[in-house]
């Protein structure tokens, strides 16, 4: 964020296999730079850094009109069909540290599928994680991205009506991280005006949050 006329926010994708969190990503990049397709076992093993160009047209600063650059971290699930929760945990902190190391990070983005249900023992685990790369502050840096929403409206859910019928676990999850959520479709590539629409948020969850970061280690 050293020029003026341009801000950087780095995110990081977490979730379980198959949720979508490598297509999540693409949306967020507007590009295919994450390998994503459906598959039986696990697809990503290692993390790897997504740019994207260079967005105008979502924040002013100091009344004028900045540029808005987006980087996101993909990272393997947990958990995973190849690796084990040390590897997933070792590999994603190492990659933290290296991509975000002197920046720091915005958000953590926990990416669940809407339309499957979340049990306890799932959320658990993957709070767990958060956790333990993040550190006891993972709460105000950790927002929920609801994948496949397109088929839970299909089914008839509203945003509404979906969060008044989901489970306790998912309520608590979301009280948890003080509302922070997403409703992502799961289409091939999402039009322009929505994938603005899904970065305003995150903006927002940012701004509230005084533009702070975590992970940031000094160099000298």
């Amino acid at each position: 964020m050293a020029d003026s006329n341009e801000m950087t926010i780095n995110l990081v994708v977490l979730g379980k296999t198959q949720t979508g969190k490598s297509a999540a990503g693409n949306s967020l990049l507007g590009s295919s730079d994450f390998e994503s397709h459906v598959s039986p076992s696990s697809v990503t093993t290692c993390c790897s850094l997504g740019r994207s160009g260079s967005i105008l047209g979502l924040i002013r600063r100091n009344g004028c009109e900045s540029a808005l650059r987006v980087r996101v971290l993909d990272t393997p699930s947990y958990p995973h069909t190849a690796l084990s929760k040390e590897q997933v945990r070792d590999t994603v902190k190492a990659a933290l540290a290296h991509h975000f190391g002197q920046e720091g990070l915005h958000l953590a983005l926990l990416v669940l599928r809407a339309d499957l249900p979340l049990c306890p023992d799932e959320s658990d685990d993957t709070v767990q994680l958060i956790q333990e790369l993040l550190g006891p502050t993972w709460k105000d840096f950790t927002a929920v991205l609801l994948t496949h929403a397109d088929k839970a409206e299909e089914a008839g859910y509203s945003e509404e009506t979906y969060l008044h019928s989901a489970s306790s676990t998912l309520l608590s999850l979301l009280s948890s991280v003080q509302h922070k959520y997403i409703f992502l479709d799961n289409h091939n590539s999402i039009i322009k005006e929505e994938r603005n629409i899904v970065l305003t948020k995150l903006l927002n969850f940012i701004r509230k949050n005084n533009y702070q970061v975590l992970l940031k280690h000094s160099k000298e």
